[in-house]
């Protein structure tokens, strides 16, 4: 599990803190997006992709460009049938990034749930009194 490097005195501080969970991928738009690209290895058609993510074509827009500069995605202008058409697909090193983002992201999850099981379960009304 990758953590970031702590003094033994605030390990348990920064325990929860991930390297590896990256902000431009984390986004919940943007994480619908490259799952949809990881499973379509050939890349998806701009509309079909906006159906997938149900993200308007601006929104789609401004996320694809996110991606692109960060080098996640790959966005490929061309013509099918003398009609323009917009493909999009992961590049090698989004699809890399992606699988380590998910391992890490399995890592939190497997954190939570055993620091979780561990703690006694709290009464939802506890510490709150009547306004």
């Amino acid at each position: 599990m990758t953590r970031r490097n702590t003094p033994p005195n605030l390990a348990a501080v920064g325990r929860f803190a991930y390297d590896g969970l990256e902000r431009v991928i984390h986004e919940k738009a943007r994480l619908g997006i490259l799952t949809s690209l990881v499973t379509h290895r050939e890349g998806l058609v701009f509309s079909d992709l906006k159906d997938l993510c149900s993200l308007t074509d601006g929104n789609l827009s401004r996320h694809l460009q996110v991606l692109s500069e960060a080098g996640l995605v790959e966005v490929i202008k061309g013509y099918d049938r003398n009609r323009p058409q917009t493909i999009c697909r992961l590049t090698d090193d989004g699809r890399r990034r992606f699988l380590e983002y998910i391992n890490v992201l399995e890592r939190v999850i497997a954190d939570a749930l055993t620091t979780a099981k561990d703690l006694p379960a709290a009464d939802a009304t506890e510490g709150l009194s009547p306004a």
